[in-house]
């Protein structure tokens, strides 16, 4: 196998799709340097695992030799990115965007080399842009060609307003591949369109195209949804390490191969196809995997000792000879007339839903703060603090409000 052989197998892997591959293969080959861009629109001050599919990417490629762009869009930020929404995602504003912005680059380095990422801001080009030359920018496609793509089709059809602004951030997004001259562009599956829009103008403009790499969008802690905030299922790489090793421990043993495709630097694909025998085969427990997973993220997100107290932590805890003070503390917003034990165990994660938790209690398999729970009917109000546990290595650290 060439070097560029060895080189595109391992940035194949956890891909969705590549266009076009021979054309990669032949810039890996040609032995350049390759200009390797993801956009990251700062809607939010903190990024979580579901970001860092794409980092990690971008850092097998720092890794090749290659020079990698992360760009902030502080100016498409303004305008809000319509991927995958079915209504007018609002705008944020110039101090939001900023506000957001100034914790991005130091986050970003935990994952890439901050000696060989060149970090930019859109609204280099963009600020000093003409309304007349963003209007010419605005003329190089047409709106038949904007409701091609799949969301703005479905709100079309389904009489949802679009607004005209939401149609410029696909241009904008691929002339930023224009004026940062990208040899390849990452993005999650949900952004193809847009990452074929750089292609388009890239043309337009006399470059040669970039490659387009689209990322798998990462399911949460739910194993079902795209992890992401606004659904509670997500592990943000700033919080402390016994909170990432206690989060990871709970993922569902199918999501578990799907994180470490994704997320692991240190368990190649070929040890991956090995350790899925040995957990077929009852030579290695997936609890033992999990936590080989949760120790990886937890060190390269909050260092090395943090991450190996917070697994000494976690496993004191599953042996019944921790504090409870170890496990992070979650604050859960109840009814005000409180809520009954198998809701309580849904909402904080620790069972499926309230007939699961039912059958646990059958089971005499509930504990709430070490003592079991035989009574279904148990209720709890709002300035309950205290520690559920469901089984032998589920537990949640609880304050009701």
């Amino acid at each position: 196998m060439t070097s560029a052989d060895s080189a595109l197998t391992q940035l194949s892997r956890g891909t969705e799709e590549i266009l076009k591959l021979d054309d990669l293969n032949q810039r890996l080959e040609s032995g350049r340097p390759l200009r390797v861009k993801a956009g990251f629109d700062p809607t939010a001050p903190d990024l979580h695992l579901g970001h860092t599919v794409l980092l990690n990417k971008m850092r097998q490629f720092q890794d090749l030799g290659h020079q990698v762009i992360f760009l902030i869009g502080d100016f498409t930020g303004m305008i809000g990115d319509p991927s995958g929404k079915s209504a007018t995602r609002k705008p944020l504003s110039r101090e939001d965007v900023l506000e957001n912005a100034k914790t991005y680059a130091d986050q970003v380095f935990k994952v890439l080399d901050r000696e060989r990422t060149e970090v930019r801001f859109n609204s280099e080009w963009f600020g000093q842009m003409s309304a007349a030359d963003m209007i010419k920018l605005a003329g190089q496609h047409t709106v038949a060609r904007m409701l091609e793509r799949d969301d703005f089709s479905k709100r079309f059809s389904g009489q949802q307003p679009i607004a005209i602004h939401e149609f410029l951030y696909p241009l904008v997004q691929g002339y930023d591949s224009v004026a940062l001259k990208a040899d390849v562009e990452l993005g999650g599956t949900d952004q193809k369109f847009n990452l074929l829009m750089g292609r388009g103008l890239q043309e337009h403009f006399g470059q040669m195209p970039q490659i387009v790499m689209t990322m798998p969008l990462l399911e949460g802690l739910d194993g079902v949804n795209k992890m992401g905030k606004s659904l509670g299922n997500y592990i943000g790489i700033n919080e402390p390490a016994i909170d990432i090793v206690t989060k990871t421990m709970k993922i569902g043993d199918d999501l578990m191969w799907r994180w470490i495709e994704l997320l692991s630097f240190d368990i190649s694909l070929s040890e991956m196809a090995q350790l899925k025998l040995d957990v077929q085969g009852g030579a290695l427990h997936p609890r033992e995997l999990k936590l080989r997973l949760a120790r990886e993220l937890a060190a390269r997100f909050q260092g090395a000792a943090e991450a190996e107290k917070a697994v000494a932590g976690w496993n004191s805890m599953v042996t019944g000879e921790a504090d409870a003070s170890m496990l992070p503390l979650d604050e859960l917003v109840v009814p005000a007339e409180g809520i009954r034990i198998g809701a309580l165990l849904t909402l904080a994660g620790l069972t499926p839903s309230n007939s699961e938790a039912t059958r646990k209690i059958k089971e005499r398999a509930v504990r709430v703060d070490g003592e079991v729970v035989e009574d279904p009917q148990r209720h709890f109000s709002a300035g309950y603090e205290g520690v559920l546990q469901v089984g032998k290595r589920n537990f949640a650290r609880i304050r009701l409000a």
